[in-house]
């Protein structure tokens, strides 16, 4: 479970809980438009592949928006991981498939 890291310099004592603000969940996207539940599912499966753990909300109600969250502690990293993205473009992801795929 995320609570259940160790770090080296200190013992956690079985069953304790992180209590810390770095595990809160931050939004870092949200959409209303049509094809906002797939975007969001594109973004969070690029946020997972990059190790960092994404949650979907949304409605089946799509005018009332689907939104991402991450950890409050990787919210930088992520934010930094989807601009890449972006100005990678979609040539960069179907030359990364054709990669995969070889």
């Amino acid at each position: 479970m995320a609570q259940d890291f160790e770090r080296d310099d200190e013992q956690v004592d079985e069953g304790a809980v992180n209590t810390s603000h770095e595990l809160d969940m931050v939004p870092l996207y949200f959409s209303q438009t049509i094809e906002a539940d797939v975007e969001a599912e594109v973004i969070r499966g690029i946020l997972e592949t990059n190790g960092i753990p994404a949650s979907v909300t949304g409605s089946t109600i799509r005018s009332l928006g689907f939104e991402i969250q991450v950890p409050r502690a990787r919210a930088d990293e992520a934010r930094r991981i989807i601009e890449e993205q972006r100005a990678a473009g979609p040539e960069a992801a179907a030359e990364a498939e054709a990669a995969s795929e070889e």
